[in-house]
């Protein structure tokens, strides 16, 4: 890791944004905020009775069989690969304990495919303490990120009015620094391309890798030279 991969994950982490986490396949040029994606996972464990999710982290299950992303990833994003989820819980003795985890089990890993579009392969579970009484689980709320800034320049416009007219984006965001940030990428055949990283919020009833497929496409139309997008998700709302 370089020292700027390392400073930038130093900041994401002091932002409370997690690990940037792969939406979709190699070809997809998408990732979500692990702090997004908690919060959509967090409100699907609200519906399992008698449980409570307490920590909970998504990494790759196994960084070697990781791919190279098909356009620039984000700084010290994961690469497209499976995922694993691991979460602590508490849990009701109203039932036997291996049923409880089941269908948490079950609700974090359809919310992670059918809402998100996360590759989840393994949801490994660990019962750390047992609750009381049966209790509805507080919901907890996870911090809105700092508004965005208001993008510059007539292509970063472009770029950002396409993505906010794409079905499912509620907004642009910048908790990495700028909604829009386009920059020139070398090529050693062939003259320098540009790339194009949009950071943006999408609503929760539509699927965000399939949001994210369609912000790429927008943003790539709209600009006269069709650059490479990637997509950052870094908020659910």
């Amino acid at each position: 890791m370089t020292t700027t991969e390392r400073w930038t994950q130093a900041v994401r982490q002091q932002l409370g944004l997690g690990r940037l986490l792969p939406l979709g396949g190699p070809r997809d040029g998408a990732w979500i905020t692990e702090r997004a994606a908690e919060a959509v996972l967090r409100r699907a464990a609200l519906d399992a009775r008698g449980v409570r999710l307490d920590a909970l982290r998504i990494g790759l299950a196994d960084p070697e069989s990781a791919d190279e992303p098909a356009v620039l990833p984000p700084p010290s994003a994961l690469p497209p690969g499976p995922l694993r989820m691991t979460a602590d819980l508490a849990a009701t003795a109203s039932e036997p304990l291996p049923t409880t985890a089941s269908r948490l089990r079950s609700a974090l890993a359809t919310a992670a495919v059918e809402r998100l579009g996360l590759t989840v392969t393994d949801v490994d579970l660990r019962v750390t303490a047992l609750l009381d009484e049966e209790t509805e689980p507080s919901s907890q709320r996870v911090p809105e990120p700092p508004s965005a800034a208001e993008a510059k320049g007539t292509d970063e416009i472009r770029a950002a009015t396409a993505a906010l007219a794409v079905a499912g984006v509620t907004r642009l965001t910048a908790t990495l620094g700028h909604p829009v940030h386009i920059r020139e990428l070398p090529d050693a055949t062939a003259l320098p391309h540009r790339h194009v990283q949009v950071e943006l919020a999408v609503n929760a009833d539509r699927r965000a890798v399939e949001v994210a497929r369609e912000v790429r496409a927008a943003v790539s139309e709209a600009l006269t030279d069709h650059p490479t997008v990637a997509v950052l998700i870094s908020a659910v709302d």
